[in-house]
């Protein structure tokens, strides 16, 4: 029996090929790059799993390679990009799998802030900003903005993904700088709207069945200094109080029923302001990044069987094995690597080095010497992950940081002169 994967995330694969087995099938990958995997790809056996290329834009080419695969038996798509055409696929196929509609409703932002704001889960609306076409359209734009929303507020896409098409705004200069911005700007979804909540950000990492859901732990995010939005490091699991713990998986619990995701692995961005949770976005996947390694050392067990599992379309095991609070088995920590300045990457210094730190730092590449690396203001500029553990995420975090700190991207510019 097979299981396939409509593209996946760039870690996490050599684990999803070992749950496979485990379930007593083979994993057969689409892909329309396996350069993005390159780094799994050398840390597996050959012939570990079956990969198909094939254009994975093109619904039609991917159900025609998933007519070919043999005893399919379940269709795993755990990013955001694939995950419309990987329901849709699943249902085609008559497999296990979400309701496309649910899907669709997650992969559209401004429609679930206005979903949970008619619900009372949300203090923010959602107001859609059409494209500025001139200093007239932007002026009617901004104005709309501050009557609806108010200052502070985010402008962002609402199909976009790796913080891309995000503005936070405090003013009105700030305001009239990112709609002109945008205008410049292609677009996965729409342009909206809504309000900026104070607060840390954190990640809910959840597994549900059924509607049944279950907090697998609390990830850290640090972020850069506006304006830009990037990721800079995560911890997990967070050490909350076991009372607040519990007020977290009962409020995600609460968002994803409302936004119909009611199996499966999620990923819940909020801000903990000053009066509780606010959803920053839903992923209906394991988190990105690193976040699949760090839950299975901080659980003790591949969490990829679940995704089996679910992709199965059977109770995940793991919902039963997991208590909300137990102390982590091994807490870890990632620090995201940026170059400076923008510029052709020609390597990294500090690497050789990394085995004198403690929490035995990791290197996880995102980037090849040779690739033009230009936007430093989102995820896209990341050339690649510190990860380290210690007893608590706390420790972790402060060892990733320390190591991270000696590692430097080398990147030469257009003028050949670095």
């Amino acid at each position: 029996m097979t299981i396939a994967a409509l593209e996946a995330l760039t870690f996490g694969l050599g684990r999803l090929v070992e749950a496979a087995d485990a379930a007593g099938h083979r994993l057969c990958l689409l892909t329309g790059d396996r350069d993005v995997y390159r780094h799994e790809l050398a840390h597996l056996a050959p012939g570990a799993l079956d990969i198909v290329d094939v254009d994975t834009d093109d619904a039609g080419a991917c159900a025609a390679a998933l007519s070919a695969v043999p005893d399919l038996s379940g269709l795993i798509n755990s990013t955001d990009t694939w995950s419309v055409p990987g329901a849709d696929l699943a249902a085609k196929f008559g497999l296990p799998g979400p309701d496309p509609s649910a899907v669709r409703l997650l992969r559209d932002k401004s429609r679930v802030r206005a979903l949970l704001h008619e619900r009372g889960l949300s203090g923010s609306r959602a107001v859609a900003v059409p494209a500025p076409t001139s200093s007239a359209t932007a002026t009617a734009a901004a104005a709309e903005i501050l009557r609806e929303v108010g200052l502070p507020a985010v402008l962002k896409d609402s199909a976009g993904t790796s913080s891309r098409n995000v503005w936070p705004v405090r003013d009105e200069r700030q305001l009239h700088a990112a709609l002109g911005e945008a205008a410049q700007r292609p677009f996965n979804g729409r342009l909206f709207a809504e309000r900026f909540f104070s607060g840390p950000v954190y990640s809910a990492e959840t597994l549900g069945w059924q509607g049944e859901t279950k907090l697998l732990g609390v990830l850290s995010r640090q972020m850069s200094p506006e304006p830009s939005v990037r990721e800079e490091a995560a911890a997990f699991p967070v050490a909350f109080p076991l009372p607040e713990l519990v007020r977290i998986e009962e409020w995600a619990g609460r968002v994803l029923a409302a936004a119909g995701h009611d199996s499966g692995f999620a990923h819940v961005e909020f801000v903990l302001t000053a009066d509780g949770p606010e959803l920053v976005e839903i992923n209906r996947r394991i988190g990105g990044a690193l976040v699949g390694e760090a839950l299975c050392r901080a659980l003790g067990t591949n969490v990829y069987e679940a995704l089996v599992d679910t992709a199965l379309g059977r109770r995940p095991a793991l919902l039963d094995a997991v208590s909300t609070g137990a102390a982590p088995e091994r807490a870890t920590a990632f620090v995201l690597v940026y170059p400076d300045r923008p510029g052709t990457l020609t390597g990294w210094t500090g690497l050789d080095g990394l085995a004198a730190f403690p929490g035995s730092p990791e290197w996880y590449p995102t980037a090849v010497p040779g690739r033009r690396v230009e936007h430093l203001s989102d995820q896209r500029g990341c050339t690649g992950i510190v990860l380290a553990e210690a007893e608590t995420a706390e420790l972790a975090l402060h060892r990733a940081l320390s190591a991270a700190g000696s590692i430097r991207p080398t990147v030469v510019g257009d003028d050949a002169r670095g």
